[in-house]
C-alpha cells in the first residue's frame, strides 16, 4: 500500500470512529440541549470514551498519535451531524501545547489521565477584558513563591470552564525585556482546578446568543504547584501560537461541517417545498445562493486540507495557511447559513426546523477564535510584506 492509500485508509478509520459516536446523537438531541440551555454532556462523555479528544496525543501516553489532519476530520463530522466540535476541541489543540513544549514529568502525569477520560481538559484560558486580540497586553500575573505559582487576574469568554478538570492558562510572569517583543515574559501553565477554593477561582456564566457555556473567571491568589509551568518561563507567547494554528484548522473544519449541514437542509427543503405549482428549488433565486455557497465551501475545504498537511509537516507557511483556512471556511459557512435560512423563509426562524440553532452557533466563527480583520492584518503584514497596521 502506497503512502496516499495509507493516509486515505487512516482518515477513513478516523471518520468511521467519529460517525460511530455522532450517529447516536441526532439533531433532536442538540435541540433538546439547546432548549434547556444545557451542556451536551452525554455527547462529550461518549466522544471522550471513544478517544476522539485524544487524536493528537502520542500513543505512548494512550492517544492516537495522529495529527491535526485527523483531528479536523473529527470536528467536521461533529458539526456536520448537527453538533459542535467545541465540546471536545480544546483537548485537541491545547494538548498540542503540552505535548510539544511540556516537560516529560508533566506529560507523564497528565496525558494518560486525559486520554483515559479520568480527567477532562475542555478549556483554554487566554482572553481578558482588556486584552482580547492584543494578547501581549495580558494583565493576569503569576509569581513564584517558594514552590508555588500565585495567580491573580481576570479572564473572559472562557468556554466550558465549568466542565473541565484541567485548564491551560496564560499569565505574565515577568515584564518583557524587549519593548519590540511585548509577548516575552508571558508563560503557559497546565493547572488542576478540581477542589479549588471558589474564593480563589470563581466563575460567572456569560449569557450569549448561542449555547456555548462561556464564563468570566476571577482569580485571587490562586496557588498551583511549580511544576504546572509548561516549557520555559516567559516563552508561553511562542507556544501559544503553535496551539492557535491548530485551533484555526480544527475550527475551519467545524465551519466546513456546518456548511455541509446547511447545504443538506437547504437542498432537501428546496426540492420538497412546492409553491406556484413547482418546487422552489426550480427557481434560480433559490438555486444560485446555495450553489455559490457550495463552490466557496469546496474552495475553503481545499485550503483546510492544505493547511492541515502543512501544520503536520511543520512547514514554514503553516501559520498563513491555517489563518486562510479559518477565514475562508468561516465566510463560506456563514454564506450557506444565510442561504439556508432564506430558503426556508419563515420556517427557518422556527425551532422545529432547527435552522435557527445552527444559524446562531455558526455566527461565532465570524468573531472567534480570530476575527477576519486580524487574519487580513496578518496576511498583509507577515505574508505580503506591507507595513504593520496593528
Amino acid at each position: 500500500m502506497d503512502t496516499n492509500e495509507t493516509t486515505k485508509a487512516s482518515l477513513e478509520d478516523v471518520l468511521q470512529a467519529a460517525k460511530a459516536v455522532t450517529s447516536r446523537f441526532p439533531n433532536e438531541y442538540y435541540q433538546q440541549v439547546d432548549e434547556k440551555e444545557g451542556f451536551p454532556e452525554e455527547f462529550a462523555k461518549a466522544a471522550e470514551k471513544a478517544g476522539l479528544h485524544a487524536v493528537m496525543i502520542p500513543e505512548e501516553y494512550g492517544g492516537w498519535g495522529l495529527g491535526v489532519t485527523e483531528a479536523s476530520v473529527i470536528t467536521e463530522e461533529i458539526n456536520r451531524s448537527g453538533g459542535a466540535g467545541a465540546a471536545i476541541h480544546a483537548a485537541m489543540f491545547a494538548m498540542g501545547i503540552v505535548v510539544g513544549h511540556g516537560s516529560e514529568e508533566l506529560k507523564r502525569k497528565w496525558l494518560p489521565q486525559i486520554t483515559s477520560g479520568d480527567v477532562r481538559l475542555t478549556t483554554f484560558a487566554l482572553t481578558e477584558p482588556d486584552a482580547g486580540t492584543d494578547t501581549s497586553k495580558l494583565a493576569t500575573t503569576a509569581r513564584l513563591e517558594g514552590n508555588e505559582w500565585v495567580f491573580n487576574g481576570q479572564k473572559v469568554f472562557i468556554s466550558r470552564a465549568a466542565y473541565t478538570d484541567l485548564m491551560v492558562i496564560m499569565a505574565r510572569t515577568s515584564p518583557s525585556p524587549d519593548p519590540k517583543k511585548p509577548g516575552l515574559g508571558i508563560s503557559c501553565f497546565l493547572i488542576d482546578i478540581r477542589d479549588v477554593d471558589p474564593k480563589r477561582l470563581s466563575m460567572r456564566k456569560i449569557p450569549l446568543l448561542f449555547n456555548h457555556h462561556t464564563y468570566e473567571l476571577f482569580i485571587d491568589n490562586l496557588r498551583v504547584p511549580e511544576e504546572s509551568l509548561i516549557g520555559e518561563e516567559g516563552m508561553g507567547f511562542r507556544y501559544l501560537f503553535d496551539g492557535l494554528n491548530a485551533e484555526r484548522i480544527v475550527i475551519a473544519a467545524e465551519c466546513i461541517g456546518d456548511g455541509r449541514w446547511f447545504i443538506d437542509k437547504a437542498v432537501k427543503y428546496a426540492n420538497e417545498r412546492v409553491l406556484f405549482g413547482r418546487p422552489i428549488g426550480a427557481n434560480q433565486a433559490i438555486q444560485h445562493p446555495i450553489a455559490r455557497g457550495y463552490a466557496h465551501l469546496e474552495a475553503a475545504d481545499a485550503m483546510r486540507w492544505k493547511a492541515a498537511a502543512a501544520y503536520d509537516a511543520r512547514a514554514e507557511n503553516a501559520p498563513a495557511l491555517a489563518n486562510m483556512a479559518k477565514y475562508l471556511a468561516a465566510d463560506a459557512s456563514w454564506e450557506l447559513a444565510e442561504a439556508c435560512m432564506q430558503t426556508h423563509g419563515g420556517f427557518g426562524l422556527t425551532k422545529e426546523y432547527d435552522i435557527e440553532r445552527k444559524f446562531r452557533d455558526n455566527r461565532v466563527f465570524q468573531v472567534a477564535p480570530v476575527s477576519p480583520n486580524m487574519v487580513l492584518n496578518y496576511l498583509s503584514h507577515k505574508v505580503l510584506g506591507m507595513p504593520k497596521s496593528y
